[in-house]
């Protein structure tokens, strides 16, 4: 019998967030993940949603883990595939964004996916084309596809999100994952936490049901998911830690504070990591880890939410 959220469209004709969207929504987007999961572990990986279709990576900031996984979801699903290197590009020559939106519209893409270093940028972008845009990560803002596939690793392994406890722990001030991740989380009904020292700890998290925690081991004590994230110095402005060696001894991850952990708790870290800043090789090598399982699980949710997008281009 089929999944009644199955046969629901997703209704959004851009991914420009996490905000915005229903817990149905991001069902839909986690179910075609699973399938899209099933698609790639075959030998024939290929499906013709988007035959005929062209999907532009416009990436402003330089990303391989994420550029190469739209590239590859969009090529099992048929489409036509550019990747723009933006370094190389006129933007460099003092085009703005706007000039580049105009651009790449008269190309009639269907789909663009931009990764930008300014928050809103995607917002403004997707107001100036006529296809769909998919937001890849803007500035301090959101990455609403971690998110998802995040979410979609948690569910594989525990068979739910609600209710469990999520510990989010280090740079959340600086992070669009973690806020991506807060908001799709909590929709879901998990519990949220955010570890890390205060510097790094932004205002108003408990306005959003957020418990914050600047002890390690108390923040993570019970929680059934760890959540690493990377200390972002490109985004510091000023001393927010006092050395990369201490913030390993109070906030890095070790075996000895996931001990306080579930016994049955999951390692997650959204790449690219800093051994022995944010992580200790053994935790994120070990028994725990799922996060080379985040890599598998990124192609799929892209491929989902491709093919979500897919539903609403025209087809004249």
């Amino acid at each position: 019998m089929p999944d009644p959220q199955r046969e629901l469209r997703f209704p959004h004709r851009h991914l420009l967030g996490i905000e915005g969207l229903s817990p149905l929504d991001i069902a839909i987007l986690l179910d075609l993940a699973d399938e899209a999961v099933e698609v790639s572990r075959q030998v024939e990986k290929k499906r013709s949603t988007l035959r005929g279709r062209t999907l532009i990576n416009l990436f402003f900031e330089a990303s391989t883990r994420t550029q190469s996984s739209f590239e590859l979801a969009g090529k099992r699903l048929g489409a036509d595939v550019m990747n723009m290197s933006v370094a190389s590009s006129s933007v460099k020559k003092g085009e703005t964004l706007i000039d580049t939106a105009m651009t790449l519209n008269a190309m009639r893409p269907d789909i663009i996916v931009v990764r930008h270093a300014q928050a809103g940028a995607v917002h403004l972008l997707a107001k100036k084309v006529d296809c769909a845009v998919v937001n890849a990560g803007d500035g301090a803002h959101e990455h609403p596809t971690q998110a998802l596939l995040d979410a979609l690793t948690i569910r594989r392994n525990k068979g739910k999100v609600a209710g469990l406890i999520v510990a989010i722990c280090g740079d959340i001030l600086h992070s669009r994952v973690a806020r991506s991740n807060i908001l799709l989380l909590s929709a879901l009904g998990a519990r949220v936490r955010a570890v890390g020292p205060s510097t790094l700890l932004p205002a108003g998290l408990k306005r959003m049901g957020i418990e914050t925690f600047t002890d390690m081991k108390a923040g993570l004590r019970d929680a059934d998911i760890v959540m690493m994230l990377r200390l972002q110095r490109e985004r510091m402005q000023g001393g927010f830690i006092p050395s990369a060696r201490e913030f390993f001894r109070f906030f890095g991850l070790d075996e000895a504070k996931l001990a306080f952990a579930k016994p049955d708790a999951l390692v997650m870290h959204p790449g690219p990591m800093n051994r022995g800043v944010e992580i200790d090789s053994a935790v994120a090598d070990g028994a725990h880890s799922r996060i080379r399982e985040q890599v598998e699980m990124g192609v799929a949710v892209r491929m989902a939410v491709l093919e979500a997008l897919a539903q609403h281009l025209p087809n004249g």
